[in-house]
């Protein structure tokens, strides 16, 4: 006996296929209803800062073994990511948004580093000034500490500001990406409907 658990039959398939034009309906309905979740209920802005992380290892061990510079690679940078989230640094940020510690921690800042690299620095909020204001706090209160603490890391390290003003400020998630959600939910379900209509047909 079929149930609606059992995998879909070849014509299972054609019968989805040939309902092209409910396919078609279902996802113009169903990007409709994503783009008015979108407009009803919008993400939270975000804003990003970005600062370049060089730690030249090539410059200050040229023969290192590449284990060796992938270890110190990753030793360095968790050093550097204790710091951005470090209280310190995060107080600087605190005081300029206003949010308490705790807050910027949960979800409101977002690290996003490749090690040896550009390093981005995120901030939601739904207001867009709040949020970028958060984010350029957080580059450069994290600057300035690794400035001041330069004794704990190698000699060769250079953190420089690469885009902490006049920053992009965004949506976290982008309007197309409701619509593309509300598209493919409405086809699920109308699948699940079809085939449902024909598991009770039989």
């Amino acid at each position: 006996m079929k149930t609606l658990l059992s995998p879909p039959s070849f014509d299972d398939v054609l019968r989805l296929l040939r309902a092209w034009r409910l396919w078609l309906f279902g996802a113009l309905l169903g990007g409709l209803l994503g783009l008015a979740a979108y407009a009803v209920f919008p993400p939270n802005f975000r804003a990003r800062a970005s600062i370049s992380v060089d730690f030249n290892v090539e410059q200050t061990w040229p023969n290192l073994p590449d284990r060796e510079i992938f270890y110190f690679l990753d030793r360095e940078a968790r050093k550097l990511e204790e710091i951005a989230w470090s209280d310190e640094v995060l107080a600087a940020v605190s005081q300029e948004s206003g949010l308490d510690v705790a807050a910027l921690r949960d979800g409101t800042l977002t690290l996003s580093q490749p090690s040896d690299g550009g390093w981005h620095f995120y901030a939601d909020s739904a207001d867009s000034a709040l949020a970028a204001k958060m984010a350029s706090a957080w580059a450069r209160a994290f600057t300035a500490k690794i400035h001041t603490s330069a004794a704990q890391f190698n000699a060769a390290l250079e953190v420089t500001p690469t885009q902490i003003e006049d920053i992009p400020v965004a949506r976290a998630v982008p309007r197309g990406a409701y619509a593309l959600a509300g598209a493919s939910l409405t086809l699920a379900l109308l699948a699940f409907w079809l085939l449902a209509g024909k598991m009770q047909a039989k």
